[in-house]
């Protein structure tokens, strides 16, 4: 069971460290479509230096003016 929490761990620091490198964590994490993308960087984790580049688009739903 550690075994398997300190690989999860790894491979999310690592996802992390990705995202950092892509500067996803400067300016403000303002829209739904910035969010969506930092998480599945992160957990995409070392397959990120494989060639994988996960973008998430999301489409909030605005207020009806009526």
């Amino acid at each position: 069971m550690r075994l398997g929490s300190a690989l999860l761990i790894i491979w999310l620091v690592i996802g992390a460290i990705a995202g950092a490198q892509r500067h996803y964590y400067s300016g403000s994490i303002s829209s739904c479509t910035k969010a969506s993308t930092i998480v599945v960087t992160i957990l995409a984790g070392p397959l990120n230096y494989v060639g994988v580049n996960p973008k998430v688009a999301c489409h909030v739903p605005q207020p009806s003016g009526s």
